[in-house]
């Protein structure tokens, strides 16, 4: 979809102008604001009622401007909008803002039928429409502010480009001046123009180099997914801010698997594949943001130092930096010789690093410290606890920013650097300008600082270790019934055997005597279990019976099983009772499928058996995946240590783990259409070489 015509339009309309503070009032003041020259160059003001507004020239309607046009703004009522559409399609038009509202957002049945009517107007006239029930956008390249709220927009522009689904978000954002913006754009229902629709027109814009969104939900999964691979493929960053993380319950599922990973889980996974950096508040969006956008280039890697002024700066850059996982290397002995000669001789070189505050009084003396410390060959990025107040009490922040400077402008240091305040207490803008113009970020306080250096090397790491050029995904084709049939253990084990996944060898008897037959056959001890597609959790009825040894076990939990599911679900279709080797134990993983209704089949690992929802400690990923990625996901898991050789302990068979987890996401994609969930629980894992084995497994179809 081409969006140039609606966002980088060169001749404009705007209906409904009026000197009132309303939508049509505010627009044209932010205009006479900052964008002047357009304002009385390719702007045109239109009311039946008025010949001037603000004093500038008003036409009575659309067919009396005396020009084609790019794009309408329509600041009038709802009833009034299509009739305005198909006018300003005549006068050339391919784009318009709408900021009526009343549409498909009430619910009512009459609005939204008139939704479709203008969904179907837009696509027969083949105009893109922002909205309906939109702010309004600013195009800070071409100084176009088509907005309607007043809001504050800076004199320059930026690298970041805003798509939100909130016109508040947007004039909090501008209002707050954190952010340096190319573009910023409400885009209210996006029922024309669709919020995938403007990241990727951001993705493909040179003049943005970070996207930021405030977003609700996804219309269109797979646009949405070729977006982000887009994005990737440019190495251009995506930051999101994705409400509907406290869902207040789940939908009930036959798996654990299905109670475990609910929609915003996968989104989640979703952003792990595709490198997309999730945020949790405003403010965590705008000091990202500030970061990436700011910083000349990225770090090559995730070792970071910190050097900070004070002891007690340094503490909590330890301990909060410990708290988001970040990679403090130590010194080589090289940077650490050098430091011994220019620090104080009580200073303890360490990373983080006190340096005392007795450099940081001195321009020359904290550069030069500084210079050693950043290029030492074990970091690939600086971080520096400086606290730069409202006003200037403490001459080191004056000496420790200009020392920075000087080592950016004379080029003796090219790492990125970012300073981290210890606590928010205003700031001195013209520090932050003079920072900012030799690339170093200052972030927000020091909890989101050192957790946004942790986002920063995440996803410096998720650009050193993913080809995106190879991302897939398994996105459903068409709608699902909804009705779905649960089918028995042994159905689905043969379902699995067809994609090379390994199953122990068991039969179905239907009587005692056939028990026994099969029991010979197999060998002891055993495992009896109700065979049964209505059964999905066996022990819970007593229809499992384990370590069988004898003929006479056999027989009597033959009955035993039967006795007990008869009575307790008496309506459920029994098979027989499914006689399996009694496998040998092994460290317990659950690894099952859950088929989000818009991304697909994600595949789902973690402690299995009794551990699975006690722990809850699991790694979601979304089909298709390879082997690297499979390890990836086990290495997530505080269970890794348990499985790696932790302090000595016996390694297990993680390479077939994997390998089992890259077969069931072949299988997954396979039935993208009709899986809605699976469970293999437990999964026993054995010591190094000894590979895995399956000791149940549950699959739920949609019919």
């Amino acid at each position: 979809m081409n969006l140039n015509k609606l966002l980088k339009p060169k001749k404009i309309a705007i209906i409904g102008a009026t000197e009132k503070e309303t939508y049509g009032g505010f627009v044209i003041k932010l205009m006479e604001t900052y964008a002047t020259k357009r304002l009385e160059k390719d702007v045109y003001l239109i009311n039946p009622g008025r010949s001037e507004v603000f004093g500038h020239k008003c036409y009575h309607s659309l067919a009396d401007i005396p020009t084609d046009i790019d794009m309408v703004i329509i600041a009038t009522a709802k009833s009034t909008v299509e009739n305005l559409l198909c006018q300003a399609s005549e006068k050339g038009a391919k784009g318009a803002v709408i900021f009526a509202a009343g549409y498909g957002e009430t619910g009512k049945p009459e609005d939204q039928a008139a939704e479709q009517s203008l969904k179907k107007l837009c696509k027969k006239l083949d105009i893109s429409v922002m909205g309906p029930n939109c702010a309004g956008y600013v195009n800070m390249i071409d100084h176009i502010p088509a907005m309607g709220f007043m809001t504050t927009l800076p004199q320059t522009s930026g690298k970041v480009g805003l798509v939100s689904q909130s016109g508040m978000i947007c004039t909090l954002l501008l209002d707050s001046g954190k952010v340096d913006f190319s573009y910023v754009i409400s885009c209210g229902n996006s029922k024309i123009v669709e919020v995938v629709d403007y990241i990727d027109f951001l993705v493909d814009d040179e003049d943005t180099r970070i996207i930021v969104s405030y977003i609700e939900g996804i219309s269109n999964p797979k646009k949405f997914l070729n977006t982000l691979k887009k994005a990737a493929q440019k190495k251009k960053p995506i930051i999101l801010l994705k409400i509907g993380r406290s869902e207040k319950g789940c939908k009930s599922a036959a798996s654990h698997t299905g109670s475990l990973s609910g929609s915003d889980k996968a989104f989640d996974a979703i952003f792990k594949k595709y490198g997309v950096i999730r945020v949790d508040d405003l403010e965590d969006l705008a000091s990202l943001a500030n970061i990436f956008a700011t910083l000349p280039e990225f770090p090559k890697g995730d070792k970071v130092v910190s050097l900070n002024g004070s002891g007690g700066e340094n503490g909590v850059a330890c301990d909060v930096g410990s708290l988001y996982g970040i990679h403090y290397p130590d010194f080589t002995k090289e940077g650490e010789g050098k430091l011994k000669n220019i620090l104080a001789d009580f200073a303890t070189i360490n990373n983080p690093l006190d340096t005392t505050a007795d450099i940081c009084y001195d321009t020359d003396r904290f550069a030069n410290a500084a210079e050693i410390i950043i290029n030492d060959k074990n970091f690939d990025i600086a971080v520096v606890g400086i606290t730069i107040v409202d006003k200037l009490t403490d001459l080191c922040v004056k000496h420790m920013t200009e020392g920075l400077i000087k080592l950016k402008k004379e080029r003796r240091v090219t790492k990125p650097i970012i300073i981290i305040p210890a606590i928010e207490s205003g700031r001195m803008p013209e520090y932050l300008k003079n920072l900012k113009d030799v690339g170093i970020p200052v972030t927000a306080p020091c909890y989101y600082g050192y957790k946004h250096i942790a986002k920063l090397t995440q996803y410096i790491n998720w650009l050193n270790n993913t080809d995106a050029d190879s991302l897939q995904d398994a996105v459903p084709d068409g709608s699902r019934s909804g009705r779905k049939t649960t089918l028995s253990e042994h159905a689905a084990k043969e379902m699995l055997k067809n994609y090379g996944i390994p199953i122990p060898e068991e039969e179905i008897a239907k009587s005692e005597e056939e028990a026994i037959l099969i029991a010979e056959k197999i060998g002891y001890p055993l495992v009896m279990k109700i065979e049964s597609p209505d059964i999905p959790h066996k022990s819970d009825v007593g229809g499992v019976k384990l370590n069988i040894i004898n003929k006479q076990q056999v027989k009597d939990s033959f009955k035993e099983i039967m006795k007990n599911c008869k009575e307790k679900c008496p309506k459920a279709h029994i098979n027989g009772i499914l006689m399996q080797k009694m496998l040998k134990n092994g460290i317990e993983f659950i690894i099952g499928v859950t088929n989000d209704s818009s991304f697909g089949p994600m595949v789902l690992c973690g402690m299995g058996g009794v551990f699975t929802e006690i722990f809850k400690d699991i790694s979601l990923f979304p089909a298709p995946f390879e082997k690297k990625d499979a390890l990836k996901m086990l290495q997530s898991l505080k269970a890794y240590e348990i499985i790696s050789g932790y302090r000595g302990s016996e390694k297990r068979d993680i390479n077939a783990l994997a390998e089992l987890l890259v077969k069931i996401s072949n299988f997954a994609v396979a039935h993208k259409n009709d899986l809605a969930e699976m469970d293999i629980n437990p999964v026993f894992l054995y010591p190094e070489g000894e590979g895995i084995a399956l000791a149940d497994a549950l699959i739920v179809r949609y019919e």
